[in-house]
């Protein structure tokens, strides 16, 4: 039993432990199989044996047959569900709930919920258009403008790539936003207006459409290289610039989405002219936007071009509460506005 004493101590001082923590007597079991081993919901493991904490000195035995035979059923039910779920501890009792879909059969997402879904409003008009009156309102278009010509010259009519590449960028401003309103909350002991959570929305939906791309489009090396370096340079830049000036930002941000949903209408234009396969909607799409099993690419772009549209009205809405000399949080914010 010193033996079983020391080795506790080690293995403690190993993972991190406190030397103070308290010390139990331990019994080692049996050997565990794979799926115990990594999914004990009881008890610690260790060098591939189950090993019980005995808070006290009434022996293992003593255990009611109950409280044996519902630790075997927790055990037993939570590796059932797949060897490649990891528990990396119950102590903090964090684990994932069993969420299943409408049709009862298991939800597989990590990454969103079922309650994260939604069907987007098609009939939104896309045509809308801001213009420019101010000439802080020409500096945000004519900078657009020229952000877009070098992705017509890389990407040309590669609207899939094209897509991907707008997409890291997209998602850039609403947490930039979002963050910068957050820090202003705190500071002021102001309420954002719900802007906080608005632009977080608009930020995870970006997300979501490159999460999608990417099933569709698998980027190249030197593609994933652009990718940061766009990335590291628009984050920063459009960090300062909303510092200093929050209505030029969301104002920039509309025109942008504008341009949004000029490419993806020349997208499902190659995809109707058959120069673009029409393939079948990737399975996150399907969950995500609630499509029809049958979904196909060109429901998958409508989609995304119907959030872009949604994107633009609330950043050119942001920017016009601004430029009329008030704050974001006087004027309510559009939330589940995708």
């Amino acid at each position: 039993m010193n033996r079983i004493a020391v080795r506790s101590v080690v293995g403690g001082l190993r993972g991190g432990q406190n030397c103070n923590s308290y010390i139990s007597t331990a019994v080692p079991l049996r050997p565990l199989d794979d799926a115990e081993f990594l999914h004990s919901l009881k008890g610690d493991v260790s060098g591939g044996f189950y090993w019980t904490r005995m808070m006290s000195t009434v022996p293992q035995s003593a255990k009611t047959v109950e409280e044996r035979r519902e630790s075997k059923s927790s055990v037993s039910d939570y590796a059932k569900k797949g060897s490649d779920r990891v528990v990396v501890s119950d102590y903090w009792g964090i684990y994932r709930p069993n969420i299943t879909r409408e049709d009862v059969s298991e939800w597989t997402w990590n990454c969103f919920m079922p309650w994260d879904t939604y069907k987007p409003d098609l009939s939104i008009d896309l045509s809308k258009h801001h213009v420019p009156k101010t000439f802080m309102d020409r500096f945000a278009y004519r900078t657009v403008k020229v952000l877009r010509m070098p992705t017509d010259i890389f990407f040309k009519r590669r609207y899939g790539c094209r897509a991907m590449m707008l997409e890291t960028v997209a998602a850039v401003p609403g947490i930039v936003g979002a963050m910068l309103l957050h820090l202003r909350s705190l500071r002021k002991f102001q309420q954002s207006g719900g802007w906080v959570k608005a632009l977080l929305e608009e930020a995870e939906n970006e997300r979501m459409h490159l999460m999608t791309m990417v099933e569709l489009v698998q980027p190249m090396w030197y593609e994933r290289l652009l990718v940061l370096v766009v990335q590291g340079v628009f984050f920063n830049a459009f960090f300062v610039l909303y510092l200093l000036s929050p209505k030029l930002a969301h104002r920039i941000v509309g025109y942008l989405e504008e341009e949004a949903i000029h490419s993806y209408t020349e997208y499902l234009k190659d995809i109707d002219s058959g120069k673009i396969e029409n393939v079948q909607a990737p399975a996150i799409a399907i969950d995500y936007w609630r499509l029809p099993k049958d979904a196909t690419l060109r429901d998958v772009i409508t989609v995304i071009r119907a959030d872009e549209a949604h994107h633009r009205d609330v950043n050119h809405y942001a920017s016009d509460i601004q430029f009329q000399g008030k704050e974001l949080r006087e004027a309510p914010a559009p939330f589940d506005y995708h």
